[in-house]
């Protein structure tokens, strides 16, 4: 017997965890609001302000009341203010450009960056000896004017004592 029972609560805590998952979280208003629009104003209604944002809003937290989910809202708004009240574009025909371009674009820059970068770390920087040149102690010591050349032994000097 106890060990059905110790078996039943085993198999329980198990479903458990698996319940609680399964259930879909309740939208709320902040979450619905920042993804339609205001079909008056043309702006999130999360910003939006005056009379039809609030009856949107009103609309919204009645629907949340009834315990419908996010996607379940976003449809009732579409049928009650058509495809407008969507923030979102669509995912075919011309909507698809506001998705296709920053990714074209993302693209080309890190392809830029791929061939640029390489070439400008290749690039010796301004006032480096390149290959092929005298050595460099002998051709800095070839710019350096007599005044200088002297300073800097006498610096050098001083710290190899």
């Amino acid at each position: 017997m106890s060990r059905a029972l110790a078996l039943a609560g085993l198999l329980l805590a198990l479903l458990l965890p698996t319940a609680a998952l399964a259930v879909t979280p309740k939208a709320d208003l902040v979450d619905v609001e920042d993804e339609v629009m205001c079909v008056t104003c043309k702006v999130p209604l999360n910003i939006a302000e005056g009379r039809q944002p609030d009856g949107q809003r009103a609309l919204i937290r009645d629907l949340i009341a009834q315990g419908q989910t996010k996607a379940q809202i976003k449809q009732a708004l579409v049928a009650e203010y058509g495809e407008d009240v969507l923030a979102l574009p669509e995912t075919s025909g011309v909507g698809i450009t506001a998705y296709a371009i920053p990714i074209v674009l993302g693209a080309l820059v890190v392809g830029s960056l791929a061939l640029l970068v390489p070439r400008w770390r290749r690039r010796p920087a301004a006032g480096m000896a390149r290959a092929g040149d005298d050595d460099t102690e002998a051709g800095a010591a070839g710019n350096l004017s007599d005044a200088d050349a002297a300073r800097l032994d006498e610096d050098l000097a001083r710290y190899d004592r």
